[in-house]
């Protein structure tokens, strides 16, 4: 029998396991509930279990066939597990033995073996955990029960026997368990981020660890979350390589925890090729991109690049995404020689307005950078790539509700104004659609803050009910200038009037008042609107900005021609 000697130091961070015909095991449990091992020696075949995290990929481990303790609740966590029985190496271990069914939710200890690469990694729903598919990956693992296991961790409170002699007192030991504690995030910086770090040979190891440190400090001040910012990771060597995407790692300590695990790689400093890379693929819904949230790509560059930018950075901006380009301790003078671009920095980003270029002198000093770049990424009203007509207007819709229109036609006019909100990317940072219904009395169905997202406004507007009554047009552009666009700023606003008779107010009057709070505005007239009234209520040039049809059944006629309108007033005024 084996004798076991254990130790428990005071402060409850690490423990000591010894036994003769064993080696020492040393575990560090640090308080913050991640597990880290130091060593573990055994001279049997079973070896003892390392303790890892939720989010630990396949990736992380070294060994081929070792065996991992898994926390409980990992089934709770937003894990990434890709790929059905074989899983991509970038999978969690642990969320992909939840999956297999290997494990429960309580956790406990799998074996790991390590395979090929492969294509066409299956998703599936199995035991709480969603897989996803992948085309194609590098390397893969699967997972079966090890066949004994000396040390297992629960979330229990249990009383371990010690020895006699080993133990300092007759009381329960609490072991310690992982909790996720959920956050939303920062609400007030919505957006995609794409990080772009240096690994190259210019950097080194040691400038390469400084790095890691400045970019986890930025990640925790951004906090990310479900409904804030979402961080993605590329590394830019000989080729760029995707270290995680947008919606792997949704909470801090999971996102903190894998930039802390990044390997250097080495090689050429490929920047262009990397901006390129996350230019075409990164922010797919497919890989997390969200429809409406700005696209932001920071780019770090120790020095300067080995390849061209300017074509990678031309696709970046015609993709709408932010280019911020972060260069730690520019060229000397006497290395200006060796820059292929010396303007690569104005080359590169968004726009060369000294807003999106960020200079810091040395890895040695970046702390103090760290609060006002990310003051910088989360400042909506900068992010100018980002800024298109689908996704930063405000649409109102003025829709009258009289009695000529019957109940029948209303439905063809709200067909309308949906199938003109669809067109846009609707959500609580793009593009807002609010809508006012209108007979003598004005009614508003929706605000344009009422709704955040594509789906619950299109519904919105198809759930209007039909007033029926007279026609105050004049009155009701009034009431929605005042009352639907009281808390937004000029140059994005857009109001669409769509009536089919002639009002019994003017309308030129609140018409004008409208565009000169800085509304533009379209008229839409069917059967017997006047031309003259839907003129005077339009904005400059009256043909472009009014539309007229007999029948209620061509409105569907004109939705392309106001989606084009509105994006070149915006374009124009923007």
């Amino acid at each position: 029998m084996n004798i076991f000697n254990v130790v428990f130091h005071s402060n409850l961070r690490s423990v000591c396991v010894s036994g003769a015909g064993m080696s020492q095991l040393s575990v560090l449990v640090p308080l913050t509930g991640l597990f880290v091992l130091i060593s573990s020696t055994f001279g049997s075949e079973s070896s003892v279990p390392v303790p890892v995290t939720c989010v630990t990929r396949g990736a992380d481990l070294v060994e081929d066939g070792v065996v991992v303790l898994c926390p409980p609740d990992c089934t709770q966590w937003r894990v990434s597990v890709f790929g059905t029985g074989i899983y991509a190496s970038v999978s969690s271990v642990c969320g992909a033995a939840v999956h297999r069914g290997v494990l429960g939710p309580s956790g406990g200890p799998v074996r790991v073996h390590k395979l090929q690469g492969r294509q066409n990694y299956m998703s599936s729903y199995a035991h709480g955990i969603q897989s996803q598919d992948l085309s194609r990956w590098t390397a893969s693992f699967s997972l079966t029960k090890p066949l004994s296991v000396p040390l297992e961790l629960t979330s229990d409170t249990s009383t371990t026997d010690l020895p006699a002699a080993a133990q300092p007192a007759k009381k329960p030991l609490k072991k310690l368990s992982v909790k996720k504690a959920l956050t939303g995030g920062n609400k007030d910086c919505q957006m995609d981020i794409a990080m772009v770090i240096d690994s190259s040979n210019n950097i080194g190891q040691r400038r390469f660890n400084l790095q890691k440190n400045f970019v986890t400090k930025l990640a925790a001040m951004l906090r990310v979350g479900s409904t804030g910012p979402h961080v993605g990771l590329i590394q830019a060597s000989d080729t760029p390589r995707t270290e995680f995407f947008l919606t792997n790692y949704t909470q801090p300590k999971e996102l903190l925890f894998a930039i802390k695990e990044l390997a250097y790689l080495g090689g050429n400093t490929n920047t262009g090729k990397a901006i390129m890379h996350v230019a075409e693929t990164f922010f797919t819904q497919e890989n997390g991109g969200r429809r409406g949230h700005p696209r932001v790509m920071v780019v770090l560059i120790d020095g300067w690049p080995s390849d061209d930018l300017e074509q990678a950075a031309m696709l970046a901006r015609e993709s709408g995404i932010n280019v911020f380009l972060v260069s730690v301790a520019k060229p000397a003078p006497e290395e200006l020689t060796m820059v292929r671009d010396k303007d690569f920095v104005k080359k590169a980003v968004c726009k060369d307005n000294g807003f999106f270029s960020y200079l810091i002198p040395s890895w040695f000093s970046t702390t103090k950078h760290v609060k006002p770049l990310t003051q910088r990424l989360c400042s909506l009203d900068g992010l100018l790539c980002s800024k298109t007509c689908y996704n930063s207007v405000n649409i109102g819709f003025l829709i009258d509700g009289s009695s000529s229109v019957g109940d029948g036609n209303f439905q063809l006019v709200l067909d309308f104004v949906a199938g003109i909100a669809r067109s846009f990317d609707v959500s609580d940072v793009g593009s807002r659609i609010g809508a006012v219904q209108f007979t003598y009395d004005q009614q508003l169905e929706f605000g344009l803050f009422d709704h955040s997202n594509k789906d619950d406004a299109v519904k919105a507007l198809k759930r209007i009910p039909y007033m029926s009554g007279g026609t105050a047009t004049g009155a009701a552009i009034t009431y929605t200038t005042q009352n639907l666009f009281r808390r937004t700023g000029p140059g994005r606003n857009f109001l669409i009037v769509v009536t089919d008779g002639q009002s019994y107010d003017d309308v030129r009057g609140p018409a004008l008042a409208a565009q000169k709070q800085g509304i533009t505005m379209y008229s839409v007239g069917v059967a017997w609107a006047p031309l003259d009234d839907l003129k005077a209520m339009s904005s400059e040039a009256k043909d472009s900005h009014t539309f007229f049809t007999r029948e209620f059944t061509g409105l569907a006629e004109f939705i392309p021609a106001l989606v084009r309108g509105i994006c070149r007033d915006f374009t124009e005024n923007n």
